[in-house]
């Protein structure tokens, strides 16, 4: 046992009680012959909580527990079976970072996302696995849609099979050619932005404080007003933000 029971005690119904939560390990025990257990009780009958608590495996935590299991001896039929899963599925998760690298891996560990997405960066060489995994994390889009969109604009150079044509659903090649060139100057755009962002925040909060003291002064604030009004709701605007 992981996690105890969750139970209420039943009015009128000394020592009996309404499982919350933990159905399925209530059963495992009772497959297994066992009549006693830790279990919390519950002040409230309601089992919202303890369901929208739970924390949910990412595919490759999936993966990396599912090959645990088998080299200590599970089967992937058995993990199947006890999972209630396709045996296709499990040898699925069983193989989903062949051929992806390591460190682009260790970036989309605990990432939600689905397993099709993390199978499709292995159509690209090792240095753009890692940086689809980057922008997929700095754009926090771990969509199918998305890294399918970053395929189609990932340069021939950096794909496994570059005489392999991309084809794309209702885009000619010329579409795709110029989806591949304006991806890849989206990209760099997003990366300029991103090596200057911190630079440019410590710069506005340099401006915001020296702006607030500026305000702080009736003199200031007077003159302002009567001959740049519009001067003074900018460094006010400025000064009320409260996120950078």
């Amino acid at each position: 046992m992981i996690e105890p029971l969750i139970v209420y005690p039943q009015k009128g119904k000394g020592g009996h009680y309404h499982i919350l939560d933990g159905h399925l390990r209530f059963y495992a025990l009772k497959q297994l012959g066992k009549t006693e257990t830790l279990c919390l009780v519950a002040k409230d009958d309601e089992a919202f909580t303890y369901n929208h608590q739970i924390n949910r495996l990412s595919p490759i935590q999936e993966h990396l527990m599912i090959s645990k299991a088998v080299k200590n001896g599970v089967t992937p039929a058995r993990i199947a079976a006890a999972l209630n899963i396709e045996e296709q599925k499990v040898q699925f998760l069983l193989n989903l970072l062949e051929g992806i690298h390591p460190e682009a891996a260790e970036i989309l560990k605990d990432k939600h996302m689905a397993p099709q997405a993390v199978y499709m960066l292995r159509k690209v060489v090792p240095l753009r696995q890692i940086e689809m995994a980057e922008l997929m994390v700095n754009m926090n889009n771990y969509t199918v849609a998305y890294v399918k969109a970053l395929l189609v604009g990932t340069a021939k150079s950096q794909l496994l099979a570059p005489e392999a044509p991309k084809k794309v659903k209702g885009l000619s090649t010329e579409d795709i050619a110029k989806m591949e060139e304006e991806m890849h100057g989206l990209e760099e755009s997003f990366r300029h932005t991103q090596d200057s962002y911190s630079e440019n925040v410590m710069h506005l909060t340099v401006i915001k404080a020296y702006l607030k003291r500026l305000l702080d002064n009736a003199r200031i604030v007077r003159h302002l007003a009567s001959k740049h009004p519009d001067v003074l709701q900018e460094f006010q605007t400025i000064t009320s933000l409260e996120a950078l």
